[in-house]
């Protein structure tokens, strides 16, 4: 089933409004998700027990695409500096659409196709574009899938006939919890654009908009309840600068990552894949 955002065709700018769309409900054991395959392939609103998880589109003047729900980053995480990087030998340059930089992909700025859907789950799939947005094309997959009290995310981008750089994760705007439980191993230092730097240092007080070498999982605590995000990913990237939401980012890789890490790709054919579990206890 294919869905058709509004403006389909025009390109969308994180700072666009970027309504949900048709929603795609499932549900089980207490636990209800709303999927918006339209509006970047993002979970629009997650329920436990009756109360929201995530800041919705629309609540404390959310409503540009990069502001709300839980969205993919594919095919790269973060800001690239500048949109520019080199592979394989060519310098590339992508649009720049936040400040001077290029950030958190260009999935979460275009409809999925539904491909899956059962009482308890969904599953999407995005063709990525092959032009100025984008130069190498490649598929990207997700699968939200709900029981025994939590929600697995899954998250993939294949090369088709070129070879790419890949970086993907999540970008969850969490209703501000009342607690977080979060004991990173290392941070990564930042320069006065904001652009993460090797090599990963000390863990410095907050408040963040950082990313840290992670392996343990994140506990938040709000409402009487408890919230528990687990991922074998271990770069976070964590933002709490805003007092209505903050953000708990697992992703495969730092921001920045094409020239951080100028030598990782997928060959045609490749996949890098991903996986996140939310568990309410």
């Amino acid at each position: 089933m294919a869905v058709e955002a509004a403006g389909a065709g025009v390109d969308l700018t994180p700072t666009s409004p970027l309504p949900p769309g048709p929603l795609l409900a499932i549900a089980a054991d207490g636990i209800e998700l709303d999927a918006a395959a339209a509006a970047g392939g993002r979970i629009a609103q997650i329920r436990c027990d009756g109360v929201d998880q995530l800041l919705a589109w629309g609540a404390h003047g959310a409503t540009a695409a990069i502001a709300w729900g839980c969205y993919p980053m594919v095919p790269w995480c973060g800001r690239i500096r500048d949109g520019r990087f080199a592979f394989a030998g060519e310098r590339h340059q992508l649009p720049v659409n936040l400040g001077p930089h290029a950030i958190h992909g260009v999935g979460f700025l275009m409809p999925w196709q539904v491909t899956g859907q059962g009482e308890r789950h969904v599953e999407l799939e995005l063709a990525l574009p092959r032009d100025h947005r984008w130069p190498f094309g490649g598929v990207a997959r997700q699968r939200f899938e709900l029981g025994n009290r939590q929600l697995r995310l899954s998250l993939s981008v294949t090369a088709d006939g070129h070879a790419m750089p890949a970086s993907i994760g999540w970008h969850p705007w969490f209703l501000k919890p009342e607690r977080l439980e979060f004991t990173p191993d290392a941070m990564y230092p930042r320069d006065a654009e904001g652009i993460a730097l090797l090599p990963p240092g000390p863990v410095r007080p907050g408040p963040w908009d950082d990313c840290f070498v992670n392996r343990r999982d994140v506990l938040l605590h709000r409402a009487g309840q408890r919230l528990r995000v687990s991922s074998a990913c271990s770069d976070w990237v964590v933002y709490d600068g805003t007092v209505a939401a903050t953000c708990v980012e697992p992703q495969t890789a730092p921001p920045d990552a094409f020239n951080l890490q100028p030598d990782a790709m997928l060959r045609p054919g490749e996949t890098l894949a991903a996986h996140c579990v939310l568990r309410w206890e």
